[in-house]
């Protein structure tokens, strides 16, 4: 197959409608499209989100583009629950299931009572744990602790136990937890499987013969490159450098991270070269390509009240280490090179400020 010409990255949420505002712990995307880096939107629903993948796919197809898209939950469970669950072992059989039995709206889902509907059928308490409702739920026990899994699944992926700090897809809720994100991203996934049949495969499970393909994704890999990037909200962060990294990544390297053998769990893309996907990620002094307003704000966001703005100016800057206060700089020479670590600001726009530059030392003409 040819090289992927667009790379996009969704940091999917279970939580409710998140509002007009963007916000942390909602779902954003990144996106590459021909080496050019768009500005991270904001989605502030599951319903919105999937529409907003939808059309990329379309677009994508239609303008003859190959795509990679990454999903930030697992597309599997532990090896044994699809069986348990539906007679076969094959993933897209859960899929279909949860995807038929998932009542998903802006204001709230059903999750809970799918995993206890789920733990029922599986004769315990167990596997899955953890109730974020006010109201109890029989067979979903609130604590793991209280859980009596009858089961006999493991307790994690093969990848999970590999991944270190990564959490098991039974929980269904808390700090960290995936739970609510395998069942809601799934049932999206499992309906642009359907609508885009001809179009889209998903890895691990299905060949790579088709011009979409989705992955599972884990933004904690680039760890080092997020905290360096130093932006508030940290899943705009994540999907902006993680399809960077994507994108810049060579061919082959690439086709190596994905030459996985996961039929049934399913695995993460890049797990065991987080220093290629950091090295990929980091930002380079190079700004993205003009825009013809400079003006224009990324959708979704608003103009930063100014007294919100002077405060944040007051609580970040910070005096520069190493600065000459008394003697006159002219004529001083750096001991050492010394690089930014970023473009300040990030992007090549200068609204009403301009650019100056010596005249004079362009020659005649």
């Amino acid at each position: 197959m040819r090289p992927f010409d667009s790379f996009a990255v969704v940091d999917w949420s279970a939580a409710n409608d998140t509002g007009p505002r963007p916000k942390k712990d909602a779902i954003w995307a990144g996106l590459v499209r021909d080496g050019t880096p768009d500005v991270p939107v904001y989605l502030r629903n599951r319903e919105v989100a999937e529409a907003w993948i939808s059309d990329l796919i379309t677009q994508e197809v239609g303008q003859g583009r190959r795509l990679l898209i990454g999903f930030d939950f697992p597309f599997g469970y532990p090896a044994g629950f699809a069986r348990a669950l539906t007679g076969k072992d094959d993933p897209f059989a859960v899929w279909a299931e949860i995807a038929r039995r998932l009542v998903d709206t802006p204001s709230g889902n059903n999750r809970f009572d799918l995993a206890a509907s789920f733990n029922a059928r599986l004769g315990g308490r167990g596997p899955f744990w953890f109730n974020g409702l006010a109201r109890d739920i029989p067979h979903l026990p609130r604590k793991k602790h209280a859980r009596s899994d009858a089961s006999g699944l493991p307790e994690r992926r093969a990848v999970e136990r590999v991944a270190k700090g990564s959490f098991t897809c039974w929980q269904m809720g808390g700090a960290g937890a995936v739970g609510g994100q395998v069942m809601t991203g799934i049932a999206c996934l499992e309906r642009l499987r359907h609508r885009f049949r001809d179009e889209l495969s998903i890895w691990p499970f299905e060949d790579d013969t088709r011009p979409v393909r989705v992955v599972e994704i884990w933004p904690s890999l680039i760890n080092a490159s997020v905290k360096a990037a130093g932006d508030d909200i940290r899943d705009r962060a994540q999907v902006r450098l993680l399809s960077r990294a994507l994108s810049r990544l060579p061919g082959p390297r690439l086709q190596r991270m994905l030459d996985v053998d996961a039929p049934e769990e399913g695995w993460i893309l890049g797990l065991g070269f987080e220093d290629e996907l950091n090295a990929a990620a980091m930002p380079d002094l190079t700004p993205p390509r003009l825009k013809n307003d400079c003006f224009a704000l990324p959708p979704g966001v608003d103009w930063t009240p100014v007294d919100e703005a002077l405060a944040r100016l007051r609580d970040r800057l910070t005096c520069v280490v190493g600065e000459i206060r008394e003697a006159p700089t002219a004529g001083r020479v750096l001991a050492e090179d010394v690089r930014a670590r970023r473009a300040n600001p990030p992007a090549a726009n200068s609204a009403v400020d301009g650019f100056g530059f010596a005249h004079a030392a362009t020659g005649s003409g």
